[in-house]
C-alpha cells in the first residue's frame, strides 16, 4: 500500500464517530484492574518473603557449617627432629 493511500485510510478511520461504549465496560475494567493489582502485590510480597527466608536459611547454614574453615586433618603430620 502506498503511503498516500495508508494516510487516507487512517484519516477515514479517525474521522468516523466512535462506537458507543457499553455501560458495564468501565466498571468491568476497573474490577479487573484492581484484581491484577492485588495479584501483583501478593506476588511481590511472596517473592520478598522467599528472598528473606533464603537469606536467613543461608545465614544459619553458614554459621553452623562454617564452610570457610578447612576440614580437620585426618592424619597426623610426620614427626621429625625426635
Amino acid at each position: 500500500m502506498a503511503r498516500l493511500s495508508r494516510e487516507a485510510a487512517v484519516r477515514r478511520l479517525l474521522e468516523r464517530s466512535l462506537p458507543p461504549v457499553p455501560p458495564e465496560l468501565p466498571a468491568e475494567a476497573v474490577r479487573r484492574g484492581a484484581r491484577i493489582l492485588r495479584r501483583r502485590t501478593r506476588a511481590r510480597r511472596v517473592m520478598w518473603l522467599l528472598v528473606v527466608a533464603a537469606t536467613v536459611a543461608f545465614t544459619v547454614w553458614a554459621l553452623t557449617a562454617r564452610p570457610w574453615v578447612g576440614p580437620p586433618s585426618e592424619t597426623t603430620p610426620p614427626l621429625t627432629g625426635w
